[in-house]
Parts: C-alpha cells; structure tokens; sequence
C-alpha cells in the first residue's frame, strides 16, 4: 500500500481553536478509516510545520481525504508520497 507523509500548517482558524486539535485528529483518523487510507501515526511537531501525519492507502482515496481535511479549514497541507526501502529497491532495478 502506497505510503505519504502530509505536512500540516494551522491556519488562522485551526491555531484560534488549538485546544481542539487533538479532537479533530480523532475525526481525522476515523474519516480516514472510513475512506480505506491508515493512519501510521500523527506528530505535532515544532519548526516549519505544525504537524506531521503518515499514512497508508490508495493514491485517489488519500487525495479525497486531503481535499477534505483541508475543506474544513483549520489547516493548510502538502501531502507528499512516500517510498520504502523495498519500493525504493524496485524503481532502483528499473535504472539503467
């Protein structure tokens, strides 16, 4: 199953309601389940992003659910994909 990592900023409205921010990560994680993707793991971080989620799932149905994370507008996203050391070794067997 494809792997990505979403890089996450607060926008104004998801900073003025932080202290929901761990609410809205369980809506998050049950959306995901709901829409087939896993979520590996959510990391508020420190520095250029605010968080920092993993995930597992099909590319269209990882792309619906960013569309619809960011819909509600409590923070702004760059959802980047991932590759293992066992996919890395595949793409790397197709270098010539």
């Amino acid at each position: 199953m494809p792997t990505y990592v979403m890089l996450s900023h607060f926008t104004e409205q998801g900073i003025k309601s932080v202290k929901d921010t761990v609410k809205r990560s369980e809506a998050f994680k049950t959306a995901a389940k709901a829409a087939g993707v896993t979520v590996k793991e959510i990391l508020w971080v420190q520095g250029q992003y605010d968080v920092v989620t993993i995930l597992e799932g099909p590319d269209e149905a990882i792309a619906a659910l960013g569309l619809s994370v960011a819909k509600l507008g409590n923070i702004s996203s760059q959802t980047l994909r991932g590759f293992t050391t066992a996919d890395m070794e595949k793409i790397l067997a197709k270098v010539s």
